[in-house]
């Protein structure tokens, strides 16, 4: 058991020394208790190196994955946020609103049961841009997560400011660097599917 414990220990701190974005770089809607940042490329390359070890989830509606695509290395589509029934448009942001997922903690749990892993294990989270993944880590801190990473840039990325792609979503993130990413969606990676 010891042994066990001492590689674990050595195994995180790996981790936390090979990947480390400046908190003190992240902007404050992206930031978290646990203070834990990748980008999008040092997340595919954390993944990669450790299938068995991690787990990867996409954060976004069920509709943002099925319109956006999905990055090819996550393990599942647990969102944080779902859309309501009957639309509700939000004045304020100028979009549609979204409502809590109450099954968000469950439904990471089991996950993580199913990969063999426990609350201890690294949890790398992706949302559209970064702010629904710091979100959802400091959900899973207060439920007692340690090891939870958010990918600061998200899956699409941030808004351009200036040049002739102003108001895209064209600076960095997941698709921005060329990492792994398809249309096409394995059923049980999705959230709540039925047959």
């Amino acid at each position: 058991m010891k042994r066990f414990l001492f590689g674990l220990l050595a195994f995180l701190l790996t981790i936390s020394a090979s990947y480390a974005i400046d908190p003190a770089s992240v902007p404050k809607q992206k930031q978290t208790r646990l203070g834990k940042y990748l980008s999008a490329p040092e997340a595919a390359d954390f993944v990669a190196k450790h299938p068995k070890d991690s787990l990867f989830l996409d954060v976004r509606t069920p509709s943002e994955v099925v319109f956006l695509g999905m990055p090819s290395q996550a393990d599942a589509n647990v969102p944080y946020m779902l859309e309501p029934e009957i639309p509700v448009f939000d004045q304020a942001k100028n979009t549609l609103k979204l409502e809590p997922n109450p099954d968000f903690i469950p439904e990471v749990r089991r996950r993580l049961n199913a990969k063999g892993l426990t609350s201890d294990s690294p949890i790398v989270l992706i949302c559209r841009s970064g702010d629904r993944s710091a979100a959802s880590a400091n959900l899973l801190s207060e439920a007692g997560f340690k090891n939870v990473y958010s990918v600061v840039e998200g899956f699409e990325g941030d808004l351009a400011s200036d040049g002739p792609r102003a108001g895209q979503r064209s600076v960095n993130g997941w698709k921005n660097a060329g990492m792994a990413w398809s249309y096409k969606l394995d059923k049980a990676k999705m959230y709540r599917v039925e047959n």
